[in-house]
């Protein structure tokens, strides 16, 4: 014997049935973080930017980082 039982119902009737919380609220607050901690990374992607953090001092640092990496390949000027 086979007995099949459809239930038509929404989520939060569901939830409510079963007992469980509603946790919207707390999931709402949470991507809310998220999004806004993505949208921070996403601006401090910025190329100039970037390239302030890799050359502070502009030229000037990455002539630095020329000559210590050609220091450390052993090719000399």
């Amino acid at each position: 014997m086979k007995i099949t039982i459809n239930v038509d119902c929404t989520p939060e009737e569901a939830r409510a049935f079963f007992g469980l919380p509603d946790i919207r609220p707390m999931q709402e607050t949470l991507l809310k973080e998220v999004q806004d901690r993505m949208t921070a990374n996403i601006r401090a992607m910025d190329p100039a930017e970037l390239f302030k953090t890799w050359l502070p001092a502009g030229l000037e640092g990455f002539k630095r980082w020329q000559e210590a990496f050609l220091n450390q390949t052993g090719a000399k000027k």
